[in-house]
């Protein structure tokens, strides 16, 4: 199953590798990345495959949250039906 993680917050050290980092750790393998700087405003947006991740989508769902509001970023994830689904015109 794909999914689109979004990361959107102040710049800082690290946010990348942090993402990436817990990812690795669900067994959820990273198809495409974009990000970019907007002044001092970070966000990138992430096409992931998460078939084999090691966690259920709910868990991983409340991870990303966790390791966003530990770091003052909003990180969300959604599968990529319903991402598109929800951003077509």
């Amino acid at each position: 199953m794909r999914a689109i993680v979004t990361v959107i917050g102040r710049d800082q050290v690290g946010i990348i590798a942090a993402v990436c980092a817990l990812l690795s750790e669900k067994k959820v393998n990273v198809l495409d990345i974009s990000q970019t700087i907007l002044q001092e405003y970070f966000t990138m947006i992430m096409l992931v495959d998460a078939s084999e991740a090691t966690v259920p989508f709910a868990r991983l769902r409340e991870d990303l949250a966790q390791a966003g509001q530990e770091r003052g970023l909003d990180i969300r994830v959604q599968r990529e039906d319903i991402f598109d689904a929800m951003h077509r015109i």
